[in-house]
């Protein structure tokens, strides 16, 4: 058992490094994409990633099981990126990075609530989240003003509220026992298919004469290879051995991985706000996934 735990961290912590990268390709990407566009491309990349990768097919026992992969679909891969990528035209990057981390409190709540005997909420979890989204702040509002939008700061939360669902979603599915590839590959199929209506409503534009460009085609293959299929596939294994709350909290890394990513390949400075906001954020980390001696901890 111990050497599983080992194993989902260690993917936790693979997938949020691949996360707090994507900035650059969808930064690079968003000259000639739109967001959904590169959303839509991404994923269908993804699924076909999965299909090559595991052909087989996957057979649920009864129709709840197929609807919980649904409802994983629609809020992970559909309704959490497109919340998020709205709310970005509405109000700054720095507002929506502080106000999506807060998805592991949402997490840590619906888990509390709906998997009493597995998920309990913990003192340290309280103090953890306290701490990162002090470091999270300082990280995201180095040197920028505060400025408040209500309606892109709502969709922002939502976004993390949505995610927080999709944790618990992963948890259930991770229950029914089927293989992790297979399981994703289906919640890719449903988060596609909820995108689709999207699709005629926003300036999606099915051009492919873009990715004759290597650098477009390099990042798309990013995002679709590495952070959608691959990342997703060791993100819901380290919720399914550790479980939604303590896999969500790695997600307080995210911005940690963007500074260093920023001063490492764009060679941006890092100041002694978002310092202090790096060692913060990872503090919070380590006391949430920091097992007390006392149960109530």
């Amino acid at each position: 058992m111990k050497h599983k735990e080992t194993i989902g961290h260690m993917a936790a912590c693979f997938t949020v490094v691949i996360w707090g990268t994507t900035f650059i390709s969808t930064k690079i990407l968003l000259r000639d994409f739109q967001p959904l566009e590169i959303l839509f491309f991404r994923f269908i990349m993804g699924f076909l990633v999965l299909a090559a990768a595991n052909p087989r097919r996957l057979k649920t026992t009864d129709f709840y099981q197929e609807a919980v992969f649904m409802a994983a679909g629609l809020c992970g891969i559909c309704l959490y990126y497109l919340l998020e990528n709205i709310a970005l035209t509405y109000t700054m990057a720095s507002n929506v990075g502080v106000i999506t981390s807060v998805a592991p409190f949402f997490t840590a709540i619906l888990a509390h609530f709906l998997m009493k005997s597995e998920e309990k909420l913990r003192i340290r979890f309280l103090l953890g989240f306290a701490a990162a989204m002090a470091g999270i702040f300082l990280i995201s509002f180095n040197g920028a003003k505060l400025s408040l939008n209500p309606t892109g700061d709502f969709l922002a939360l939502l976004a993390a509220f949505i995610w927080g669902c999709y944790a618990i979603l992963t948890r259930k599915i991770s229950s029914f026992g089927y293989p992790v590839i297979l399981a994703t590959r289906r919640t890719f199929f449903y988060g596609l298919l909820f995108m689709m209506p999207a699709l005629f409503f926003l300036d999606f534009k099915p051009d492919l004469s873009r990715f004759s460009d290597s650098s477009y085609l390099f990042w798309i293959f990013y995002l679709g290879v590495g952070a959608s299929a691959l990342c997703f596939v060791t993100w819901n294994y380290a919720v399914k051995v550790l479980g939604a709350v303590k896999t969500s909290v790695y997600i307080y890394m995210v911005p940690v991985i963007t500074v260093v990513t920023s001063f490492l390949i764009l060679k941006e400075r890092i100041t002694p706000l978002s310092g202090a906001g790096t060692l913060l954020a990872l503090s919070g980390l380590v006391i949430s996934e920091y097992k007390g001696k006392k149960e109530g901890l």
